[in-house]
């Protein structure tokens, strides 16, 4: 059933794009209005744990996508999606990929592979979309379920996913996921989960949103958020108060008798004054409880948004809990592009080594003069270490070009 989806997505595209010309003439059309759209994305990364008996990683990949839509069999509403996307380091693989067995050097996450990232069908009817296949799912600040597209290989979902917009201001997304494509070149991780989500917006300054995401044989994770934006004088006010619970999973896939307990914080206020970027977060993932195996964790996050983009507590454990403090500044500006810094100091919540260390992380995006879709960016990340762990850098140098057809 679950692989039957996936090519029931694809079908359609593959015999459509070899009949399509010949259906036309008879007055149908398998596919209509084809649009192309893909991506060509090289980056170099540079990455070095200091102190751990492994060389410094160097790592210039590049990652392509296409993808194309189309309309299908000419029912309203219905639609298709294909895209491929392959990622290739052109022999140049002086780094641990966690697939190319070189673990003399450190690990930089992105091995040459090549997959269908997406295929799957669409039925929108009014104001409510339902899709099924393989696809992206990113929910939220993607703090829970996300496409870890900051890889070069991202992570996506074999779901039938549900949006409804029927009612003004309200935004309702329920999904079945029964398969996952982490960014590592691993075969797919079959799992029976459930994602619900459900978003009003009382007005400007306040949306209200709860959900519950059921991840078979790992935990529920239920909680409620309060985000909104508030005009000062020449200000923009946004905020960001959250709190979630992790219980023992509800649903069962394979693995039984799971059990899960922490809890999750995270108040953030941000502000952006004639282009001058300014921040404070402050992001509590809970120590273990009772008879927990782990403290809070989501292992379907893009987790490089969070706590440093050394990745330092990427996959932690988390049994003592991680307390994040953080404050950002930037400037932002059209022609200018965008620049920010942002330093984040970390402790635990248990244990006899708190000090787990801090970190700077300084970015600086724009689009390149003269060439349409082109965008040019420059990243660094600094972890100093606390009371454990080593000391870490991280450099990246990236150009990413983006296309579609009209």
């Amino acid at each position: 059933m679950k692989r039957l989806l996936l090519s029931m997505a694809a079908m359609p595209l593959i015999l459509g794009g070899l009949s399509m010309d010949a259906n036309a003439e008879d007055g149908f059309n398998i596919l209509s209005d084809v649009k192309f759209s893909g991506e060509i994305r090289p980056r170099y990364e540079y990455a070095d744990i200091k102190d751990n008996a492994k060389d410094a990683a160097n790592a210039f990949t590049a990652r392509t996508s296409l993808g194309i839509n189309a309309k299908l069999l000419e029912v309203e509403g219905l639609s298709a999606y294909l895209e491929g996307t392959s990622v290739n380091n052109f022999g140049y693989d002086n780094y641990n990929s966690t697939a190319n067995a070189k673990t003399q050097y450190d690990i930089i996450v992105d091995p040459q592979q090549a997959r269908m990232t997406q295929a799957y069908i669409d039925y929108k009817l009014d104001k409510t979309l339902v899709r099924a296949g393989r696809q992206d799912v990113n929910i939220d600040n993607q703090r829970f379920i996300g496409t870890v597209n900051w890889r070069q290989m991202k992570q996506t979902y074999d779901a039938i996913t549900v949006v409804d917009h029927s009612i003004e201001n309200l935004s309702l997304l329920g999904a079945y996921v029964y398969g996952y494509q982490s960014v590592k070149d691993l075969p797919t991780t079959d799992t029976a989960s459930v994602l619900l989500h459900a978003s009003y917006k009382v007005m400007d300054e306040l949306t209200v949103t709860a959900y519950d995401y059921m991840l078979a044989s790992i935990s529920d994770t239920y909680g409620v958020a309060l985000t909104g934006n508030i005009n000062v004088d020449d200000a923009k006010l946004t905020y960001r108060a959250e709190y979630a619970k992790q219980t023992d999973p509800s649903l069962e896939y394979q693995i039984k008798n799971v059990k899960a307990d922490a809890q999750y914080y995270n108040l953030d206020l941000g502000a952006n004054i004639s282009g001058v970027l300014a921040g404070v977060n402050y992001e509590s993932l809970g120590k273990a409880q009772g008879s927990a195996t782990r403290g809070f964790w989501t292992p379907l996050a893009t987790l490089h948004a969070f706590n440093g983009w050394a990745d330092v507590f990427l996959g932690s454990t988390n049994n003592a809990g991680l307390n994040d403090a953080n404050a950002r500044l930037g400037y932002t500006e059209k022609g200018f592009g965008k620049l920010l810094a942002v330093y984040h100091k970390f402790d635990a919540q248990t244990g006899s080594n708190k000090d787990l260390g801090s970190e700077i992380d300084v970015m600086y995006s724009n689009a390149v003069f003269g060439i349409k879709n082109l965008k040019g960016l420059v990243k660094y990340a600094g972890y100093f270490k606390g009371d454990t762990g080593n000391d870490k850098d991280v450099a990246w140098l990236m150009l990413d070009y983006t296309f579609a057809t009209k």
